[in-house]
This record gives C-alpha cells, structure tokens and sequence, in this order.
C-alpha cells in the first residue's frame, strides 16, 4: 500500500526536505506541497490525502484553521502536526482542531516517517451510503 502524503509548511527549505526524506521511501509518496494554510485546504480537497504534514504557523490562518478545514474536506486524512512550537497550549489547539500526532521540529528522519507510516496505516475509509 502506497501512503498518500501533502506537506504543508511555509519554509521552502522545510518543504524540499521533507519532499526529499518522504520521497525516498517506497511505501511513500508526496503527492503535494503548499506554501500556506490555504493552499493546504485546498490541495488536500483536490488529493484527498491519507496523511497531511502540518507547520503549525503559517500563513493564512494557521494549523488549527487549517486542519479543520482539511478534516471537512477529506474526512479521512489523518494530520501530523509538525513544528517547532512544542508549549501545551499550541498542541493542545492543534489537538482539538482534530490533528492526529504531533512532532517537533528537528526529530529525526526515521521518526518522521515512521509517524506518517503509522498514521497513513490508520487511515479512515469513508465509504457513502448507497441511496
């Protein structure tokens, strides 16, 4: 199973290497990158990710802004906050805006890709009713 991964952050240094790290592994695959909030809500709408990788503070309202409206959009991403604000008040905004994990900055690769694994791994399926 190939896990569907959209990063989201607003430093293009944290994005091309996140690309790189995720890329190189065969199970993973990017399949977008934005710049900001927005961008994210709406490219995880158009790829319906299983995992989105999430700077906290970014442009255009934000991670809890925008992990809910991600949730809205594709019900069945799951969401790794990922951002060097670690204080209990952020996490815990982030945590009821509906954000699944939550990693500081600067862990390690193998960290990293073992939390988009594992969440990719716990992917709802949201199948419609049939009328």
């Amino acid at each position: 199973m190939i896990v569907r991964v959209l990063i989201a952050d607003d430093d293009p240094l944290i994005r091309d290497v996140l690309r790189d790290v995720l890329d190189d592994e065969p199970d993973l695959r990017v399949v977008a990158v934005a710049t900001d909030a927005r961008e994210a809500v709406e490219l995880a709408g158009q790829h319906a990710p299983a995992v989105v990788v999430l700077d906290v503070r970014m442009p255009w309202g934000g991670g809890p802004h925008a992990a809910s409206a991600i949730l809205r959009r594709a019900p069945a991403t799951r969401i790794l906050a990922f951002s060097a604000h670690t204080d209990p008040g952020t996490v815990d905004d982030m945590r009821r805006a509906g954000v699944s994990d939550y990693l500081a900055k600067g862990v390690r690769n193998t960290e990293l890709v073992a939390a988009v694994r594992r969440l990719g791994a716990r992917q709802v399926v949201v199948r419609k009713q049939r009328p």
